[in-house]
């Protein structure tokens, strides 16, 4: 691990937070199920929005109409997910991040970070375009794949954590 890192995460585990998760009770579970309801409502809508742009009910819910509704619910779950998840990090950051797993969970939630801003500025951008077409260009269904492998991998690395 680079020295750089290694301070940084001495850091944040020293830090009054990452006291406070350790020496409070019940502090850790609580941040685990808001962390697990979190990534819930990230995954969850963003899920039923990549169904949606590889074909699933297109006829039935406008994708405009499902991003209006389910973006900003991912973007709340990505919020509270990313909150608790260093607030959970800072209780034992320098064991965590020896885990075989973190690099795996950094770079998967990296890629799927930067496929989301790929997809949003790119395709997603002249969704008007193709919205009524009979299936979303290639380029929105691979995005739209891609979030959904992206996603999984990011959850299943953070359930490894615990156990590589």
């Amino acid at each position: 691990m680079p020295e750089l890192l290694t301070v940084l995460l001495t850091q944040l585990q020293a830090s009054s937070l990452g006291a406070a998760v350790r020496g409070t009770e019940h502090l850790y579970p609580v941040l685990e199920t808001l962390h697990i309801l979190g990534i819930a409502l990230l995954v969850g809508p963003a899920f039923a929005f990549d169904l949606l742009v590889l074909g699933a009910g297109r006829r039935l819910v406008p994708l405009t109409a499902a991003g209006r509704l389910l973006l900003p619910l991912a973007r709340v779950g990505f919020t509270v997910a990313v909150v608790t998840g260093i607030a959970l990090l800072s209780a034992q950051a320098t064991v965590v991040a020896a885990s075989a797993a973190a690099p795996w969970k950094l770079g998967l939630l990296v890629l799927a970070m930067a496929n989301v801003g790929v997809f949003h500025a790119g395709v997603y951008r002249r969704v008007h375009a193709w919205m009524d077409a009979a299936a979303a260009p290639a380029a929105a269904r691979a995005g739209a794949l891609v979030s959904m492998l992206l996603w999984t991998g990011v959850i299943f690395a953070g359930r490894f954590l615990a156990y590589l």
